[in-house]
């Protein structure tokens, strides 16, 4: 069993918690600073020591510099008055507007995400051997270690996106922050961000399929000229197909309208209903000159395709179909060039306003305010120290029974038995 001996850890506690409050000593505030005042040169060596020590660190740690640049992004995408002007210009001009919010106001975290990118830290990266720089093996390793160097922010009402760099050569960091403008540069010249880039981007692509697909086109009417022999048709043959090939481009412009145009409005849109029936109207004429049977009795103009030549028949369709990407390609590069021309005179989507300069003084550390909280946290806690071996020696004259449990206490957490 445990006795009630004051040597104990269970007697000590008991000691401290069964003691009478009225033997506890009073403190008051003219005895802490004559404790203090006691040890005054304790104090002030130890508030000096620290003092040198934490001026000495100051001096050894190296001076970092912080170079700036800021960027501009647009507030919102409005249409250009050329893009205003494909609307009227009708059959694939339509797409020149494209409804739906694609010129909607692109947020500023955007192109703050974009700066962070991959694509950009890889490019910095390359430039300037970064992780040689840093000190890291992989680019995993780069991107963890980047952002304690590098600080992409954004003012959110005005909409300007700053580009901080930390780093021991003044000039190095200048360099970096300046060689974001290429990089992102580089990387929205491969996305399609604004409104100009997107129609510049769709009709890049059509314009490449068209190609593709006149190239096809002409490879399968000569095939067929080799086949049947037929080089050359008579005028009334090359009206027909030049009416029908027409009529074709027309009914593809159309759908492609109505695409565009569904895209924010309903089957009860005025406008939707008038391509509908504009569909309607041109495929069932398409669908009676490719027949063969209507035309005009007795007419020697209004002929049905159909009613060609047999032997002509697979030349008739080759050449209506290359007519067709003819036209339709030579469609798909007005509007090509128009968005281009939009491109150009939009400008650069991201705009550099400041060029980071090299820094001619530190950003950090802070020496004076390293010193002088060095200083004052030792004066602190020499203090604190002083008033609580004061306070215990006091309490231990004044109440042994509580010292000795104060002792005992502190044997039976001790390490050295």
């Amino acid at each position: 069993m445990l006795s009630a001996d004051s040597t104990t850890p269970l007697a000590a506690a008991q000691a401290l918690y069964e003691g009478d409050d009225e033997h506890e000593p009073t403190v008051s505030l003219t005895d802490v600073l004559i404790w203090l005042g006691e040890r005054k040169a304790l104090i002030g060596a130890v508030t000096g020591a620290a003092a040198v020590l934490s001026l000495v660190v100051a001096l050894l740690l190296p001076p970092i510099y912080t170079a700036r640049t800021t960027f501009l992004a647009p507030g919102s995408q409005q249409q250009s008055g050329s893009a205003a002007a494909l609307a009227a210009l009708g059959s694939l001009g339509a797409l020149g507007g494209l409804p739906g919010g694609l010129g909607a106001k692109t947020p500023d975290d955007l192109y703050v995400a974009l700066l962070k990118s991959d694509s950009v830290q890889h490019g910095l990266d390359q430039r300037f051997n970064l992780r040689a720089h840093y000190n890291v093996e992989t680019y995993e390793a780069l991107r963890k270690a980047l952002p304690n160097h590098v600080r992409v922010t954004a003012d959110k009402k005005s909409g300007v996106i700053s580009v901080e760099v930390d780093d021991k050569d003044a000039k190095f960091a200048a360099d970096l922050a300046n060689a974001h403008e290429p990089e992102i540069t580089k990387l929205l010249g491969r996305l399609a961000v604004s409104e100009a880039q997107l129609r510049r981007a769709f009709f890049e692509k059509q314009l490449q399929d068209t190609k593709e697909n006149l190239i096809k086109a002409e490879q399968t009417l000569q095939a067929v000229q080799e086949k049947s022999g037929v080089i050359v048709l008579d005028k009334q043959a090359e009206a027909l197909i030049t009416n029908a090939a027409l009529l074709r481009a027309q009914i593809s412009e159309r759908e492609v309208q109505l695409r565009v145009l569904r895209m924010s409005a309903t089957d009860q849109n005025p406008a939707v209903i008038r391509l509908n029936s504009e569909l309607r109207g041109m495929r069932a004429e398409l669908a009676r000159m490719e027949s063969s049977q209507g035309g005009t009795p007795g007419s020697a103009v209004d002929l049905p395709v159909g009613r060609i030549p047999e032997a002509a028949v697979d030349y008739v369709r080759a050449r209506r179909e290359l007519k067709l990407q003819e036209t339709l390609l030579e469609g798909m590069l007005r509007q090509y060039e128009i968005a281009k021309l939009d491109e150009a005179k939009e400008g650069p989507v991201l705009q550099q306003v400041d060029i980071a300069l090299v820094p001619d003084y530190k950003s950090r550390p802070s020496r004076s305010l390293i010193v002088i909280a060095s200083t004052l946290a030792a004066l602190l806690l020499v203090s604190a120290w002083v008033v609580v071996r004061r306070y215990l020696a006091t309490v231990g004259a004044e109440d042994p029974a509580a010292a000795s449990a104060w002792r005992g206490l502190a044997r039976a957490w001790s390490f050295r038995r």
